[in-house]
């Protein structure tokens, strides 16, 4: 893989100077245990048979570069184990490859962090947790989505609105959380499917930070290893320009944040993904810097906690 993507801002290689560009390095297995490890996953196939606007593909090197000239308020490594990329239609392989990925870096006892790609991610990102060692018997995984849509259509075609449908079928000893719904943007049907699956939800209306705290704390009460999945277009569109479904509404990105900052601080959390950013759409790489400044804080915030 190339690294022409981490590139920045060079002030010195002391410590004090540092910036991501100049802390993240190739990834060979093996390496230093909780260390973060990107992953790209570069599909818009999802998005196209969702009918949503393609540019999702572009996501993960978009992340890479705004996230590389960041400074770090204190030094650490990170790894980068390169990007499957899903040729065409080819969604389901793509899937395939990228849990085969997630599941041999949780097993090395890396924190992977997924840079989307469309939301067809999450059920990538579910296999790598479900095929990991790190998942035993007995142990309850979380997904905790954030997220304007339920993403629990029942297409018989899979999609990027479908990933948690598919999960939720398929394991029931799955929980599914999705914080920021907008009742507009989700039917009566997804309401009821919501339901019949057990969701917990709470809508954008309702996501003032102390509701917002007190669902994610009821959430992680009852699970016992966390998958957090963040779909950008949860923010408001003025924040959040660049996904295929700009929300009219959304969650503040303090609340947003300090929901990032709740969960990493849980110890439970054990792999992220960011999905949705379509930098065609973007406006002066405004959603791309913002997904990445949520991605500085909980790997930091993560790298913190684990000491």
């Amino acid at each position: 893989m190339t690294f022409e993507s981490w590139t920045g801002r060079v002030d010195g290689d002391s410590p004090e100077h540092l910036r991501w560009h100049q802390a993240v390095t190739e990834h060979t297995p093996g390496g230093e245990p909780g260390a973060c490890v990107f992953v790209g996953f570069a599909s818009e196939a999802g998005v196209r048979r969702n009918k949503g606007r393609p540019g999702a593909a572009q996501g993960p090197d978009a992340l890479r570069r705004a996230l590389s000239p960041m400074a770090l308020r204190t030094p650490l490594r990170a790894y980068d184990a390169g990007t499957v990329t899903v040729t065409g239609d080819e969604l389901e392989d793509g899937q395939r490859r990228l849990g085969e990925r997630v599941s041999a870096l949780l097993d090395d006892g890396a924190f992977p962090v997924v840079l989307g790609g469309g939301h067809e991610v999450a059920y990538g990102t579910y296999l790598g947790v479900a095929g990991s060692a790190r998942r035993t018997p007995g142990t309850t995984v979380g997904i905790l989505n954030l997220d304007a849509h339920f993403d629990l259509r029942p297409d018989p075609v899979p999609s990027s609105g479908t990933p948690f449908r598919q999960i939720l079928e398929s394991d029931a000893d799955v929980r599914y959380a999705v914080l920021g719904i907008s009742q507009p943007s989700n039917t009566t049907v997804l309401f009821d499917t919501a339901e019949h699956f057990g969701v917990r939800y709470l809508l954008d209306d309702d996501c003032d930070p102390e509701r917002a705290r007190a669902f994610v704390d009821d959430f992680l009460a009852d699970i016992d290893l966390l998958y957090l999945t963040i779909d950008l277009d949860v923010l408001p569109a003025a924040v959040a320009p660049g996904v295929s479904a700009p929300a009219a509404y959304g969650v503040a990105l303090p609340t947003i944040q300090a929901v990032c900052d709740q969960v990493t601080a849980s110890r439970k959390l054990a792999v992220v993904d960011v999905a949705e950013l379509n930098p065609e759409l973007d406006i002066d790489q405004r959603t791309a810097r913002t997904a990445a400044r949520l991605i500085h804080r909980i790997v930091t915030g993560h790298r913190r906690d684990q000491k």
